[in-house]
């Protein structure tokens, strides 16, 4: 079985080949900060490192989105939109609201009095697949601090 790395790189020659511009420039960018997050670490990377890389590129492109959106720059905010959703492609299923719920619920039956302590219980369970700020919307709801 290839990992996610191979993948990308893969992905990335066939870009070219086709070339495919956009997913080039997309793909070569992300491949370059599974690089240098290589460089900074002293063992292999393994996919659970890569999805992280991923996942914080395409949080940029989220966050680049809607700050281009804000600033009235709709093609630009349209752009980010597509990298971020070529990204998302490559990484693991989202766990569904309900099974965060469910997650969120059973940690404040077991105990939990803040938060914090929801956050901190629930994440690991779903790391690479929950976003932590559904999660802390949910765990607001369930102590009734909706915003």
């Amino acid at each position: 079985m290839t990992s996610l790395r191979d993948r990308l790189r893969e992905d990335l020659i066939s870009a070219r080949k086709a070339r495919d511009p956009a997913l080039t420039l997309v793909l070569g960018t992300t491949l370059a900060d599974v690089e240098n997050h290589q460089l900074a670490t002293p063992t292999p990377l393994a996919d659970a490192a890569v999805v992280e890389v991923l996942r914080r590129a395409v949080k940029r492109r989220r966050e680049s989105e809607e700050a281009y959106r804000r600033a009235d720059r709709p093609l630009l905010a349209e752009r980010e939109r597509i990298e971020g959703a070529v990204l998302t492609r490559y990484l693991p299923a989202e766990a569904s609201e309900d099974e965060l719920r469910s997650a969120v619920r059973a940690a404040v039956n077991g105990g939990a009095t803040s938060i914090g302590v929801v956050m901190s219980r629930v994440m690991p369970m779903f790391k690479g697949r929950a976003d932590g700020a559904v999660l802390n919307r949910l765990a607001r709801e369930e102590f009734g601090l909706d915003s």
